[in-house]
Order: structure tokens, then C-alpha cells, then sequence
């Protein structure tokens, strides 16, 4: 008898689920900050070393430059500016929506330290000796001038400065300095020095708090200096290590055409649901909208800041987390196929595909916490995102879908209707044949995987030794987070030319390494330098090709030190997850497991790169989060294979021939291949419609996520698996036998067959 009541549920949870999402959708999405890479801005990592001889660089050093640089940008008018302390000696500045980043970099860098010498240098009153707050722009009541009123702090201080001035003459002026530097500056060498803001002739005594500083300005020069001298001089000298800046044009195409191309990947990975596994795929549909929904809800919540990788991560979340929905379907699946009932089938493919998920999710976690603890910005922003789809995901596609479909089952309307799941009345086993030993009827039962595994290893040895070549020869085509330079995106109007664009930049003085086009027309040319442009030449540039093309530019500077860091780093974080997944997998399985699991791991991001050498694709930061997803992902599908070998095996009390073992392996991989093929083409999905549709910025990275899944699609099924085998096997020949434990305890027969 049907139970209607847990049918009306069903359709009350997801109205209930819809409206909410729909009325509260656009006020989340509106409210989350977005990141310099979507909005424009820039960020600048700052190297602190000591303004004078002597000082020292502490942490109350750092504070107080955080501080100033602080009111620095309430200067600017920046809403939310984010200013971290790294390490001992290192500030990063991240300003997003900023309109005249050249000007932002300018005040942001100058020491503003105010002096007031004689012509021959010597210093007489320094921004210690102004009124804290005390300058204003205003206008000279003679000429209208824009100008900047000082007040000091003592009248008789500036009485004995100017007596000491009037004493040089003919030299009794008073030059007053911006930023000066000893052993560098000097009137007498070069009285034009930019940093001199004034040079006025002294012809009285003045003794009075009240000054004036004249010179050529603007209004809003005057205005600016106004406001440096309030914000205080910076206790320290600030130097740039690395900086990237996007302009507003470019940061809006690239989310546009990444949330583009988002709709378009989940719209596929839906469709594909619904298609093949029917109504539970529309459940899964259902869970995924909430798992989204969770994400940004989460996300908004955090307070967190939306990056390009960001929007990639949570495109690519939908990919991760239907495979939760993938893993509990096909257990279902098989129940069914064995004669149980619906009920019956639903209870056990739940229960026996939670660990798997539960393992598999871990080791993707793991990997996106190594990638958070030592990546950059946007790569830590990749990072967050990650982590919070892995844990929206087995809340939603794990407790919400089981709870979406057991309302239907139990509601007993799905009896004898497995066609509703996908299944075949003709692959249903008779449950009276059904025994223990019965293995679930698949496609793929006439496939033996474990026949020609050394075949497989002599394909795989001699690519890679193919590839070591390949590296010896080509190299990596790394790009200025490794290597050092400057690389400049930039965005025409139409299509453009390699050539145009090295004219432009042999106009600017400025010589190019390379340059190479990308975007669907040809649209953006991306230049790289082997120099460190300075905030000059950065700012020369931005004009130049704003002017040009009514588009900024996008300019990322790394200096060597930094290049060598991130290296370092990255080498690190591979080295720290792999263990990391060893350790775990050891106490989750066994040994033999974990050390099959990082081979084929390992395999898998030696193929990436010996691809991105072939096609000179550029290695840069994002190239690394795309080795560390496809470690934690290709460790999530080798699980998945290794746990089915763990259930096999349960089933036996003892091993004991080779054979036996080969025949476990061999009947793991042909039960949960399908699984890995229909999980491998959903992330496929998502991450083809990122390359075709999303942004030129992160193409590099998506192609790295396609290669290492295919490649971890094949060592899960053809390296990790049959290495186990052959280890377990020697093993088994020391040994004679192997005991490898209990049978899982029986089910209660259902009383209704299907």
C-alpha cells in the first residue's frame, strides 16, 4: 500500500527548499565581496627593511606600518581593504575595486616622510615636529594657488630653524624634501629632484606654529600631499616582491564568461543525471541546487571573497559532489540486480557506500588543506572554495538526497518499478539463486583488467620514461611565479596581433621575452618580461594601453626571491599531501594500498606535466592547484576501487592461490568501472565547458584538471589496482596464505522480491 503522506513530503521539502532558494538567491549572490581578479584592483606583496641605520624590523614595527598603511587607504576611500602581516618581514596589501590603481600604488609606497633642510642637506625639522592632523589643503589669498598649510607643534623650534637659514645667505633657502635619502638626494647635485616639493627663500625670523609649503601643485596634488602628511610617515622602507593588478574590463569578462560557462557545465552534469540514472538522478539534480545554494550561503556567511578560482572551485564542486550521489546510486543498482526489494536495496546501498564517500572525501580534503596552508590569494581563495564544496557536498548529496529519496521509496510507490533507478528487469537475479558468493551482474563481467597489467606497466614505464626525455629537452614553459618577471595581459578591441602589440611595447622602451594571444578572437595578448617593472613603468603602461584599446591592463610582477619561494613552497605542499594520503590510507587499509595509491599518484602529476611541456602550455601557480585537485581527486577514485577490494576480500576468510586473488581484483574493477567512467565524465562535464566558455586566465588550469583526471581515471583502474595485486601476491608466496578476514554479516532475506 502506498504511503501518500511521505510522497506529499517530498513534494513540500522541495517546495519549500525552491522558494527559498529563489527568494533569497540574488541578495546572498549580491552581498558577496568579490575579488580583484573579478572586480579589478591590485595587490602588492611588500618586502619591511629598515628606513635608517639602526632601526630594527620587530612586530611592533609591523603593526604600526599596518597601521598607516591603513589610513593610507581610508585615504583613497577603499571600503574594504584587506592588509595581512606575513612572516617577520613581509605586509600584503589586496585592494579590490579601485578605480586609479596607479595612484593607489604611489600613495601607498611613499615613505611620506617630511623634512626641512638647508642647501647643503643638513636636517632641521622632520614630520616629528608637525601637529598630528595639522595639513589641509587650501588656496594662497594672493594668487589663488592651491597650496598646503602645515602647523607645527613649536613656534620657538621654527624661530631658531629660520635664524639658521637666514645665517647662509646668500643661500637662505629652505628646501623641503619628500622622502629624502641619505647618500642619494642632494639640493646641490640636483636642485630639481622631484622629491623637492619647495625650495623658499627664508628673509625674516618667523616664530609662529603656522606654515605654508608653495610649490606648482594641483589641486588634487595638493590635496594628496595634504593627506600622505596626516596619514604619517611610514616607520619603515616598503619594497615591491610581487603585485599583480587587473583592470575592471578584464575582471568583468572573466567572471562573466566563467559563470557562463558554469551554467552551461552543471546544466550538462544535470542532464546527464536525469538521462541515466532517471529518478534518482532528479533527486540528485535536486541536492546539487541545494548543495549550490549551501555554498554561496556558507560562503557569504564567512565573509569570504569570490575569486576566478573561486567560481572555477565551485563549478567543479558540482562535478566532485555528484559523485556521492554516483557511488550510492550504483549500490542501489547493484542491489536491485541481486532481486532485493526496493526498500531493501535502498538500506543496503546506502550503508555500504558511506564509508567510501566518507574515505574518498578526506583525502580530497586533505589535499585542498595542504593547498590552503601554502598557497597565495587566489590560489588560498581556490583553496576555501574547495573545502567548503567538499563539506556542502556530503552534507547535501549524502543526508539530503537520502532523505529526498527515502521518503519516495518508503513510501512503498517504488516497488517493482526499477526501472525507475535504471535497471533492467532482464539483469535481475532470481533472489531464490541468490547466495553469498553471487556477484553482481555488469557490463564489463566479460572484461578482464588484471590479464595484461604488465603490459599496462610497460605502456606506463616507457611513457614515462618518453616523458623525462620530453623534460630533458623541452623544459617547462614557467611563468613569473616560478621563473621572475612581469607578465601583462591585454584586452583590445578586436582582434590583434603578436607583432602590433611588441610595436606598442618597443614605443614604451620596454623589450619583450614573448608574446601570445588567447580569447575567442584573438582579442588578448599576453607579454612576458625577464625584468621587474617599477611602479613607474607599470603606471606608463596601464596609460598607454588604456589609451589605446579603453581597456587596462593586467600586470603581475614576481621578484626572484619570491619565484624561488614559490617553488620551494610548491615542491612542499605535493610532498606534505602525498604523505599526508600515505599515512591515512595506511590506517583506513593497509600499506600496500597507500603506497600503490601515491605511484599511481604520482603518475598522474608526472603526465600533467609532461604535457604542459609538450604543448609549452605556462606553469604558474594555478598549474599547482591543479595538481593537488587531481591528487585529492585521483586518490577519491583509486578509494573507491580499493574499497570494493576490501568488501571482495571480507567475503573470504582465506587466500590462498594467486588466482584468487587476481579474481578479487579483477571483479572490484568490473563492479565499480562504471562508476568511475559516469564520475570522471561529470567533472569532465564542468571542466570542458570552463575551457570552452570561461576565462583565458584560467585555461592553463583547466586543461591541467582535464589531463590529470583521464590520467587518474587510468592509474586507478590500470597502475594502482594491479600494483596492489602484484605486492599482495608476493606476499602471499613469503606467506602461503592469507588470512584477510570476516564475512560481513548476513542481511535479513526481504520477504518481497522485485
Amino acid at each position: 500500500m502506498v504511503k501518500r503522506g511521505r510522497i506529499i513530503a517530498f513534494f513540500l521539502l522541495v517546495l519549500l527548499i525552491g522558494s527559498t532558494i529563489g527568494t533569497t538567491i540574488s541578495g546572498i549572490t549580491e552581498r558577496i565581496k568579490l575579488g580583484l581578479d573579478l572586480q579589478g584592483g591590485f595587490e602588492v606583496l611588500y618586502e619591511v627593511s629598515p628606513a635608517k641605520v639602526g632601526d630594527v624590523i620587530d612586530r611592533e614595527a609591523m603593526l604600526s606600518t599596518v597601521e598607516a598603511l591603513n589610513r593610507r587607504v581610508n585615504v583613497l576611500g577603499v571600503s574594504e581593504p584587506n592588509i595581512q602581516i606575513e612572516g617577520e618581514d613581509r605586509i600584503r596589501v589586496q585592494l579590490a575595486g579601485i578605480e586609479n590603481q596607479s595612484e593607489a600604488r604611489e600613495i601607498l609606497s611613499t615613505e611620506a616622510n617630511l623634512t626641512f633642510r638647508d642647501v647643503f642637506d643638513k636636517q632641521l625639522l622632520d614630520g616629528s615636529d608637525l601637529v598630528q592632523g595639522g595639513a589641509k589643503q587650501t588656496f594662497d589669498p594672493n594668487t589663488n594657488a592651491p597650496i598646503v598649510a602645515l602647523k607645527l607643534k613649536d613656534a620657538a623650534r621654527f624661530k631658531e630653524v629660520t635664524e639658521h637659514i637666514l645665517s647662509l645667505a646668500p643661500n637662505n633657502l629652505m628646501v623641503i624634501w619628500l622622502d629624502f635619502e641619505e647618500g642619494v638626494s642632494s639640493y646641490q647635485t640636483n636642485p630639481n629632484d622631484p622629491k623637492i616639493i619647495s625650495a623658499a627663500s627664508v628673509r625674516q625670523v618667523f616664530n609662529q606654529t603656522d606654515v605654508v609649503i608653495e610649490g606648482n601643485f594641483t589641486i588634487e596634488e595638493a590635496a594628496q600631499l595634504a593627506d600622505l602628511l596626516n596619514a604619517g610617515a611610514l616607520p619603515v622602507k616598503l619594497t615591491e616582491v610581487y603585485s599583480t593588478s587587473v583592470g575592471a574590463k578584464l575582471g568583468e569578462q572573466a567572471m562573466q564568461s566563467t559563470i557562463f560557462a558554469g551554467f552551461i557545465g552543471i546544466a550538462i552534469i544535470f542532464l546527464f543525471m536525469i538521462l541515466y540514472y532517471r529518478l534518482p538522478g532528479l533527486v540528485a539534480t535536486i541536492t546539487l541546487s541545494l548543495y549550490i545554494y549551501v555554498v554561496l550561503l556558507v560562503f557569504d556567511w564567512m565573509n569570504g571573497v569570490l575569486t576566478l578560482p573561486g567560481i572555477a572551485a565551485l563549478i567543479l564542486g558540482v562535478g566532485m559532489a555528484v559523485d556521492a550521489n554516483i557511488i550510492t546510486y550504483e549500490r542501489i543498482k547493484d542491489e536491485l540486480k541481486l532481486g532485493k526489494t526496493t526498500m531493501s536495496a535502498f538500506r543496503a546501498g546506502s550503508r555500504r557506500s558511506l564509508s567510501t564517500i566518507l574515505d574518498a572525501n578526506i583525502t580530497t580534503l586533505l589535499a585542498a588543506g595542504v593547498l590552503f596552508a601554502y598557497g597565495t590569494s587566489s590560489v588560498q581563495g581556490f583553496a576555501t572554495m574547495l573545502i567548503l564544496s567538499i563539506l556542502a557536498s556530503f552534507l547535501t548529496s549524502v543526508y539530503a538526497s537520502r532523505l529526498f529519496l527515502g521518503l519516495l521509496v518508503n513510501s512503498r510507490w517504488l516497488n517493482n518499478k526499477p526501472g525507475l533507478f535504471g535497471v533492467k528487469k532482464s539483469d535481475i537475479l532470481d533472489i531464490a539463486t541468490v547466495t553469498d558468493d553471487t556477484e553482481v551482474p555488469t557490463k564489463f563481467s566479460n572484461w578482464d583488467f588484471v590479464k595484461r597489467r604488465k603490459l599496462f606497466f610497460i605502456i606506463s614505464s616507457s611513457m614515462v620514461v618518453l616523458g623525462i626525455i620530453v623534460i630533458a629537452i623541452f623544459r617547462l614553459n614557467l611563468g613569473i611565479d616560478f621563473a621572475s618577471g612581469t607578465r601583462i595581459e591585454i584586452l583590445a578591441n578586436d582582434t590583434v596581433t603578436a607583432e602590433e602589440i611588441k610595436q606598442e611595447f618597443n614605443a614604451l622602451n620596454i623589450e619583450t621575452k614573448d608574446i601570445f594571444l588567447s580569447g575567442t578572437n584573438n582579442e588578448i595578448g599576453v607579454a612576458r618580461l625577464l625584468g621587474v617593472l617599477d611602479q613607474g613603468e607599470i603606471a606608463k603602461v596601464k596609460d598607454h594601453f588604456a589609451t589605446l584599446y579603453g581597456a587596462e591592463p593586467n600586470i603581475s610582477t614576481v621578484s626572484p626571491t619570491v619565484g624561488k619561494e614559490l617553488a620551494k613552497n610548491a615542491f612542499i605542499a605535493i610532498m606534505i599531501a602525498s604523505v599526508g594520503i600515505i599515512i591515512y590510507v595506511t590506517i583506513r587499509f593497509e600499506i600496500y594500498f597507500a603506497l600503490a595509491s601515491i605511484v599511481a599518484l604520482l603518475h598522474d602529476a608526472f603526465f600533467i606535466i609532461v604535457l604542459f611541456s609538450i604543448t609549452r602550455l605556462e606553469v604558474d601557480l594555478t598549474f599547482i592547484a591543479a595538481v593537488l585537485t587531481i591528487v585529492g581527486y585521483s586518490i577519491n577514485d583509486t578509494i573507491v576501487t580499493f574499497d570494493r577490494i576490501r568488501e571482495n576480500l571480507a567475503r573470504k576468510k582465506r587466500i590462498k592461490s594467486f588466482d584468487e586473488l587476481a579474481d578479487i581484483v579483477n571483479k572490484s574493477l568490473q563492479q565499480t568501472m562504471v562508476r568511475s567512467f559516469n564520475t570522471v565524465l561529470t567533472v569532465v562535464f564542468a571542466i570542458i565547458a570552463l575551457i570552452i566558455f570561461g576565462s583565458s586566465s584560467i585555461l592553463n588550469f583547466s586543461v591541467a584538471l582535464l589531463i590529470g583526471l583521464i590520467s587518474g581515471t587510468y592509474s586507478s583502474l590500470f597502475i594502482a589496482a594491479q600494483l596492489w595485486l602484484v605486492w599482495k601476491g608476493q606476499q602471499l608466496k613469503r606467506k602461503g596464505v592469507l588470512k584477510v578476514g570476516k564475512s560481513e554479516p548476513k542481511e535479513p532475506r526481504p520477504e518481497e522480491v522485485v
